[in-house]
């Protein structure tokens, strides 16, 4: 008989979180009944309020009953400011009752009235999260329901070549209406100070029984939203996870069908928000999974570190899938960095994202399990993808104030030659490290201050570089050790679907997706060690309360084995149990 899952053992650290995800995979969160487990329910929030308070000064908007929004936390957080002592540089100017105000007027904009919502405060800035904007159907199809396919669209009569005068009454009617209720969305956003908005929409509106059903801002045919900057960064649906989870829970090699009918969103970013970063955007179609993440998380992260003082929109259709995954993406990233929620621990911080951005959010968990869609448990399982410092907020900000006069590539090369000396390079050049915990044992080029004693010596130096091996080793291109191969694993296709993906070879690789990360042989930077603890405390709750599904044996299922192996040898799991 098969082991039952539950919760660890009564005063376990990790006890916590297992009741979170056993009530997670439950039912869905819904505010007005507290997603049914009122009890459980009321100490998951509390646990947040806690957690926040931690570090914030915050408000709340209170959404008992879900009157403000049905599947938003009953107690909305709005961060103010950092809670030490003294006046923080970067405290929000944004006051509650003027939120609440405008949150009440604005939310019939966008679907499900999943409004804009500010959920992390970073050097003062507002990196918010919502649904798209709604559609004709569900702003005149909106009673007693939150969210009604009623069909129809905001231009319906766009194209019609006769009008009558009915229809032309009509149509205004329905600008108006536009008007208004986009009018207050904008007001919102204005005042969050929000500039960039983020669609990660494949379609430019969604489609349902051949009707448009809701919009966005990039087609508002009216132009409502043109003075902010929009992105649009198409990114694939929770559908496209079962791929995921067919492939035993893995992300190399698999690639999003962009030849669909139905996906008319093309990626497009201004080139000022692209320099910076040495991505070939145009390629992004050919991108797997794990490098359209990456390369998303990097465009995300360069336009919080920006140097204006502008806020962010991140969404998707219903702001409860592809949202809530670069939401806590972008939280662990700058909490692993050090530079929000800095007093709490990997597994704190863990429960957070989990409950706060996810599970309050309303994710639907169960439904997306049952369908195979696991696009929750991918995300967590991602951190092992951003734990590099090319992924950090903190490399950023330092790489501004790098000498002008020499390339990222040539400090690279210089760390590479000259690792882990703390002492003078040479006659002309001197080397100081910043103190961080990650700091011994690892010596990066964001921790170098060069003083060059003059254009002379940078060229003698560029110029012994030219010829090192050093120099030939940086240029090559370094795979990831998830795209090693490993000993006894071959080359496999990717499974072939019209509807979501293409055939693609890639490698197999030898570990669980399940498996806790070993120790590296040589120290990993605070940030790789911060994330890696997030990853396997996720990892080991997961595995006993809700688990992986296994792919049946054949050749591809390699890592189902391994997966089981792994479970039973750090018994999460009874000997019978699959």
């Amino acid at each position: 008989m098969a082991a039952a899952r539950g919760c660890p053992p009564a005063g376990s650290g990790d006890r916590a979180l297992a009741e979170l995800l056993l009530e997670f995979s439950r039912a869905q969160y819904r505010a007005k009944d507290g997603g049914g487990g009122a009890a459980k329910v009321e100490r998951i929030e509390r646990r947040c309020l806690e957690l926040f308070g931690r570090d914030y000064r915050y408000s709340v908007i209170p959404n008992a009953h879900g009157e403000v929004c049905a599947h938003y936390p009953r107690h909305i957080v709005l961060l103010e400011r950092d809670a030490g002592v003294g006046r923080d540089p970067f405290e929000s100017t944004v006051h509650v009752g003027k939120l609440q105000d405008l949150i009440n007027r604005s939310k019939m904009a966008r679907c499900r009235g999943r409004f804009v919502c500010p959920v992390i405060l970073y050097k003062g800035k507002h990196i918010c999260r919502s649904a798209t904007l709604a559609g004709w159907g569900e702003l005149y199809g909106r009673t007693g329901y939150n969210y009604i396919f009623s069909g129809g669209s905001d231009d319906a009569w766009a194209d019609a070549e006769d009008i009558s005068e009915e229809d032309s009454a009509l149509r205004n009617a329905d600008s108006q209406l536009f008007d208004k209720v986009r009018g207050h969305d904008i007001k919102l956003l204005r005042y969050l100070s929000v500039r960039y908005i983020c669609d990660l929409m494949v379609e430019n509106k969604k489609v349902k029984f051949g009707l448009n059903v809701t919009s966005s801002e990039k087609v508002d045919k009216a132009q409502r939203y043109a003075d902010f900057t929009l992105l649009s960064i198409p990114y694939p649906g929770c559908e496209f996870f079962k791929e995921y989870k067919d492939r035993d829970y893995t992300a190399e090699g698999l690639i999003f069908n962009w030849k669909q009918d139905y996906v008319d969103a093309p990626l497009s970013i201004p080139v000022s928000l692209t320099q910076s970063l040495n991505i070939d955007w145009s390629e992004y179609q050919s991108w797997d999974l794990v490098q359209q993440t990456q390369n998303y998380l990097k465009l995300l992260i360069s336009i919080i570190n920006s140097d204006d003082d502008s806020g962010l929109l991140v969404h998707c259709i219903s702001g409860w899938d592809r949202t809530p995954l670069f939401i806590s993406l972008l939280r662990l990233s700058l909490w692993a960095d050090g530079l929000i929620h800095a007093s709490l621990e990997p597994s704190e911080i863990l429960y957070l994202t989990v409950a706060y951005d996810w599970f309050l959010f309303g994710h639907m968990l169960v439904d997306r399990l049952s369908k195979g869609e696991e696009i929750f448990f991918f995300c967590f399982n991602f951190l092992k993808h951003i734990t590099s410092e090319e992924f950090s907020a903190v490399k950023s900000q330092r790489r501004k104030s790098l000498p002008p006069s020499f390339t990222l590539e040539e400090i690279c090369m210089l760390k590479q030659r000259d690792r882990g000396s703390t002492t003078s390079l040479s006659s002309d050049f001197s080397l100081g490290m910043e103190s961080s915990p990650g700091a011994a044992g690892s010596f990066t080029y964001e921790a170098v201050e060069l003083m060059p004693a003059g254009a002379q010596a940078q060229a003698a130096w560029r110029k012994s570089c030219a010829s090192s091996p050093q120099a030939v080793l940086w240029s090559r291109a370094q795979q990831s050790e998830d795209r090693l191969p490993s000993a006894g694993m071959g080359e496999v296709k990717s499974s072939s679907s019209s509807s979501s993906t293409h055939s693609d070879n890639f490698l197999r690789i030898g570990s669980s997706p399940l498996e806790v990360p070993r120790s590296r042989l040589v120290s990993a930077s605070d940030r790789e060690s911060r994330l890696e603890e997030v990853r396997s405390a996720f990892l080991a709750s997961y595995s006993q309360t809700i688990g992986l599904k296994a792919v049946p044996p054949g050749p591809s299922g390699a890592i189902g084995g391994l997966l089981e192996q792994f479970v039973r040898g750090v018994g999460l799991r009874g000997s019978s149990t699959l």
